[in-house]
């Protein structure tokens, strides 16, 4: 091919092709779904945390997340026989609310195990009669604790027994404590381990 028609069609093809990508980007302007809209505007997105669940309370009464409508609720996962991390957060949940006076009556700590394998209602009853009347524990079958951590984007897992430790093991989960509205939306999180209650009650004070 002769140098002038080389260049020639290579002057049309460039033509053709920026054509091409100013219609797809007219096309992809006049189509864009509200997603893209709301992230070019700055609009925040609301986060995809929280959900429907189906459960068992501590005292073997079946329970779903339409029970607690018209009350806030803080949610941890977490399980009973955890030998610190979640006994420290529930009871940070619990100090907060005693602060909050007749405030912290709009809330219901809950906690939901990832251990139902050993956290019957039974077990549960017994450890969360330890932090007061006002916890409520929340149980089920594996693959309902398996949905409610998805919706919550909860980590667990059974950790492997030390030697010698026969049956005995623990639990690595995620340890977050999750604010939720009285219309079940969720609201924020608080990172249990890096706020203690007087802090917790601080926060909570401007949003109930």
């Amino acid at each position: 091919m002769r140098p002038n028609v080389r260049r020639l069609v290579i002057a049309l093809w460039t033509v053709v092709f920026i054509a091409f990508i100013g219609l797809a980007v007219r096309v992809y302007l006049a189509t864009g779904n509200s997603d893209s809209m709301t992230a070019t505007t700055g609009a925040p997105l609301a986060p995809a945390i929280g959900g429907p669940f189906t459960l068992m309370d501590h005292t073997g009464r079946p329970v779903t997340d339409a029970d607690f409508r018209g009350k806030w609720m803080l949610i941890y996962f977490g399980y009973t026989y955890c030998p610190d991390v979640c006994p420290t957060s529930l009871t940070t949940m619990v100090d907060a609310l005693d602060l909050l006076g007749e405030a912290g009556t709009k809330v219901v700590p809950v906690l939901i195990t990832v251990d139902p394998e050993r956290d019957t209602p039974a077990q549960l009853a017994s450890y969360v009669a330890a932090f007061g009347p006002r916890v409520v524990g929340l149980t089920g079958t594996a693959e309902q604790i398996a949905a409610a951590a998805k919706a919550y984007r909860v980590y667990y897992a059974k950790a492997k027994p030390k030697a010698g430790d026969g049956e005995v093991y623990l639990m690595d989960h995620s340890s977050i404590v999750y604010l939720v509205d009285p219309q079940g939306k969720f609201h924020q999180h608080f990172a249990s381990h890096q706020i203690d209650a007087d802090e917790m009650a601080r926060r909570l004070r401007g949003i109930l």
